[in-house]
Parts: structure tokens; sequence; C-alpha cells
């Protein structure tokens, strides 16, 4: 449309941002203003309005008569009516102000009919501002919707038994057999189940001493708190650990039957009898 954003914000229809078609259709608050481009925007009596969709856009330019004042359906509320989304800075700088409904979603509550299961806290990721009031969602599907229709979900009172409020519980805090459950229990369940399917062998070393020097490199590979580097590096010593363990049933494979001369050994079968000697002998580490 050749337009500056300047221009544009100056010249706005009185719904502003909001698509005219949503409100006089289904009386829902679309917020535009996050849509930077003017794809479905349209210029009627000098006055600039933004619609959200294709659709929408035809439909306003067939009859706009009918989505803008005098003969539009509802106006738009005041400004101090309109819910805003509210960043986490936003938020944590709004305490000691409490969120609405102890922190559980409003939309799921009244869409779940408002029984106890459909009690669910909210995510401070979501939070939206309305009438001075702050509220946050489960999800952004969930605060979209508020948004759109917040006098349905605004005003609500809880049931006077709701479920407990789920403190985190710190780790260091647990007993030792708990720590490691909730700690590390996925990560040894993962690294037990790789030795078991793979039952490594390492040359000259007993099996006990094997798989636990491959669960040892295992955990260091995939440990999700480590650096990328470091688990890189023991990803590397873990893929040269198998490829050693592979070295003995592949010699035992290669030296059955009677003698053959040099000649006719597999190509790699002189390389790979010496590493195994070198390992035997403590020239190569694990």
């Amino acid at each position: 449309m050749c337009i500056t954003p300047k221009e544009l914000q100056h010249q706005l229809g009185e719904f502003g941002y909001y698509c005219p078609v949503c409100l006089a259709l289904d009386c829902h608050l679309m917020d535009c203003s996050e849509t930077a481009d003017l794809t479905h925007a349209a210029v009627y009596r000098r006055r600039y309005y933004k619609m959200c969709s294709k659709v929408h856009l035809a439909q306003f330019l067939t009859t706009p008569d009918q989505f803008v004042a005098p003969d539009c359906p509802h106006t738009l509320p005041q400004p101090h009516l309109l819910p805003r989304k509210l960043t986490e800075v936003e938020l944590k700088n709004r305490f000691p102000q409490q969120v609405e409904m102890r922190g559980f979603c409003p939309v799921t509550y009244l869409d779940g009919k408002q029984r106890y299961e459909a009690l669910v806290r909210g995510n401070m990721q979501y939070a939206v501002e309305y009438r001075e009031r702050i509220y946050i969602f489960e999800t952004k599907q969930k605060q979209d919707k508020f948004l759109r229709l917040p006098e349905i979900y605004w005003d609500q009172k809880l049931p006077n038994k709701v479920p407990p409020l789920c403190e985190p519980v710190p780790l260091t805090s647990l007993p030792t057999l708990g720590y490691l459950e909730q700690g590390v229990a996925v990560s040894v369940i993962k690294a037990m189940t790789a030795v078991g399917c793979l039952k490594p062998k390492y040359p000259f070393l007993s099996i006990q001493r094997s798989a636990l020097l491959y669960v040892a490199y295992y955990l260091k590979a995939f440990n999700p708190k480590s650096t990328d580097y470091t688990r890189q590096k023991y990803k590397k010593k873990l893929a040269m650990f198998e490829e050693n363990c592979a070295l003995i049933p592949y010699l035992i494979s290669a030296m059955q039957g009677n003698y053959r001369p040099p000649s006719e050994r597999p190509i790699d079968f002189e390389f790979k009898l010496n590493r195994f000697l070198a390992l035997g002998d403590g020239r190569e580490k694990q």
C-alpha cells in the first residue's frame, strides 16, 4: 500500500489494530498488531483497517459499511478494558500484585465446565493483564482464546477445595536412593540398556570391567549437563571402545580353519591383529 508505519498509526480506523470483521461477526477481539505486513489491510474513507485473514479482508472489501461506524454491531472497548499480553519481565515488575484465580488457568477451568479436574496451573510465560488484573494460562492457545473473549473468562470464582500447590523439591534434600532415582535414573537405565544390547568384551579385560568402562563412557558421552565439547570427546572414546571390542569376534572369525599365507588373509587382518596385541602390551590406552 506504499504507506509508512507512522502514517498507518496516525490514520488507523476506530478499531485500531483489531480486526473489525471478527468484532462485527463474532464479537472477538482479534489483535493484528503482531503482524507487521499489510497483506490483509484495507483503506476506507481515508482510514486504515487491518484484518486477520484473507477471507475477512474479502468480506470487508465487499461490504465495508457493515463493519465500520455507525453500522457496525459492536464497538471496540475502551483502551483500559482491552486485554494485553505481559512478558515475564513485566510480570515480575508487577510484584507484589498476585495473579488471579491463585494461578489456575481460567480458560481451562471454564471450558472444563468448572470441574475440579479442570483446575490446571497456568504458566508464567503466558500472562495477560485485563481490568488491572493478571491471569496466567496453561498454553499459548488458551492465552489467545482469553485475548479474543476476555469477558467470558475473566470473572470466575474458584471452589472452596482446590488442588494443593506443588512446591519444587530440591534434589539434594532427598535421601540417597531418591536422589539417584530423580537425578540419574533415566541416564543409568539408558546406559544399562546399551551395554546389555552390545555385551562388550574389551581385549585383555574381564567382562565385568569391560561393561563398567562402557557404562562410564556412555554416561559421559550422553550427559545433558556437560558441554558439547566434552560430550563429543567421550562419544569418540565410546566409538573407539566399541571398535576395540569388535576386534575379538573379528579375529576369531578370521583365524578359524587351517593356516593361510599372508597373501590369502583379509586386507585389514594384520592391522587389526597388531592393534589387538598392542592393547595387550599396554601400548594403546582405552
